[in-house]
Parts: structure tokens; sequence; C-alpha cells
């Protein structure tokens, strides 16, 4: 879609430069870039290499998994896999193994068990790389929680990002002392779903766009929380200074924070915004924790 193309056609020029800059005007730090197979884990590493601000996750995604097999050899799949990681992590790039995990909900695509093979699988991608995970989890938490329990020694911590689970799903990842809950808009479509995301203690938190998924959509019931918006146009009437509409962009995860306060009763967002980045932080981007803690402080007294 950054690159202008939308089910096969090609609508507008790419415009990952201008999606970009306005991403770090809104006030963003860094992005990871997701990879969901080991193609686009290359790709994504390629992406990351383009500016300072960027990183990425090696991994392969629950829907994506019959490539282990379809490879012809998983094993020597796994090892192109674990060069890529350990390549990037040399280049100081890739910050998570992942995107990984269950799917239950698109089953077409991959099948429970070859999902579960190769989700735990993964887990050795982190345990020699000391990477964390970056994991995802659809209408599959019990088999889920039960493959991190097996393997929660060999990773030192992870996100599961985009959740959109019951308050149930929330309490059993939250029993893992190494996990985060990490919420977008697709976390954020129903009362219940903001019911949910309220017991969510802020410390365990992440927010993230998913972008160019998962905006938060007029008929969400979070939008009545959203103060910040951005002209958008539809993708044939491309304008490089509005937003296209439907497609999510990094510059709109500050209206995430906007929906968790609002939903929490948080008015003043300052604290809460410190809490997800130093959360963010930690899991990711360990070695500067405390540089980019004092910079985000120095920033907060600046704007006082």
């Amino acid at each position: 879609m950054f690159k202008g193309i939308y089910n096969g056609k090609q609508c507008h020029l790419a415009d990952i430069a201008t999606v970009l800059s306005r991403a770090w005007s809104a006030g963003v730090d860094r992005i990871i870039v997701t990879g969901g197979s080991l193609e686009e884990s290359k790709k994504a590493l390629e992406i990351a290499e383009t500016d300072g601000r960027l990183f990425c996750t090696v991994g392969v995604h629950p829907t994506r998994c019959k490539e282990f097999e379809e490879s012809g050899d998983p094993e020597q799949h796994f090892q192109a896999l674990l060069s890529l990681a350990q390549e990037g992590v040399q280049k100081g790039k890739v910050v998570a193994v992942g995107e990984c995990g269950l799917d239950y909900d698109r089953l077409h695509f991959c099948p429970p068990e070859i999902q579960k093979k190769y989700f735990e699988k993964q887990f050795e991608l982190a345990h020699v790389t000391k990477l964390p995970m970056f994991l995802h989890m659809r209408a599959a938490a019990e088999d889920f929680c039960e493959i991190v329990e097996r393997n929660k020694e060999k990773f030192s911590a992870g996100v599961t990002h985009s959740f959109t689970g019951s308050a149930e799903d929330c309490d059993k990842l939250l029993s893992f002392n190494n996990m985060y809950i990490g919420v977008n808009g697709c976390s954020l479509k129903t009362t219940e779903n903001l019911d949910v995301v309220k017991g969510i203690p802020v410390e365990r938190m992440m927010i993230e766009t998913d972008s160019p998924y998962c905006e938060i959509k007029n008929t969400h019931a979070g939008i009545t929380y959203v103060n910040s918006l951005w002209p958008s146009k539809k993708k044939e009437k491309y304008d490089q200074n509005c937003i296209v509409k439907g497609r999510n962009e990094p510059c709109l995860v500050r209206q995430v924070l906007e929906v968790v306060a609002g939903c929490k009763g948080i008015n003043d967002m300052n604290q809460m915004c410190r809490t997800i980045y130093h959360n963010t932080c930690g899991v990711f981007f360990p070695h500067d924790l405390d540089s980019a803690a004092d910079a985000l402080l120095a920033d907060h007294h600046d704007s006082q």
C-alpha cells in the first residue's frame, strides 16, 4: 500500500518517504517494520537500513507457517531465518523475533498443527539471538499460552500485539511476568474491547498502529475519544498532504493513545505516555533505555 498498490492495482506513486516524514513530524521516535515471512523479513531489514530511526523484526506469521514445509527443507528454512536475524542484530536493526504466534481465525491459510509446530520452533530464534518476541494471538489463547509457558525461559520479554481477546485471555497473558499487551485500532472496535483495555495495567501495555491495517474507524467504539485528526482523501484522489482514507499510518499512533486514555478516564496523558514509551524501550531498545527516558523527560519539560 505504501507503494501505492491496492489489491494489485496501482492507484498512486510510492509514498513511503511522505508517510515517514508525516510520522517524524507527528513526534514518532522510531518505527519497527514487521516481518511476516522469510522474504518479508529480508525486505523489512532492507527498509530498516534506509533510516536510523527504522528497525525491524525477523520471523514467520502464523498464517504463513506452511512456508517452512513448502521450502522442501524446514530446518534449512529455519537456519536462513536465524542467519538473517543474526545479521540484523549485528547491524543494530533487528530488535525482535516475529511476527509469530497462532491465528485460529484464518485457518484456511495454515492448519493449527503446523502453526503450533513452527510457533514453538521460533522460540529457538529468540533463545540463540537473545531477542524479545513480537507475538500474534487470534482466537487461540489456550494453545498460545501453553506454548509460551513451555518456552518462557527462552525469551527475555515479549509483546502480544494487536490484542483483541477477552479479559480472561488478558489475565492469562499478564500471568507471564515478561509479557506486554499491544493495543491498536483493532483492539478498540467495540465497547467490550474498551472494557478489556480499561483493565490492562499501563505498566504492561504498548501502543501501535500495525499500519497499513488496524486504523481507528468512525464505526469503532473508541472513535469518541479521538482528538487528533488528519485530512484524508480516497486513494484514487491521492494528495500527498493528506492521509489515504482507509490506510493506516504511523503518525496515527497518537489516536490509539487518546482512546486508551479516554476509556481509562485519564485526563493527563503525559505520565501514561512516559510509562508506555518506557515499556517499549525496555523490551526493544534496552541498551539506550536511560538516554531515551532522559530525552523524553527533557522534551516534556521543554513543552511545559
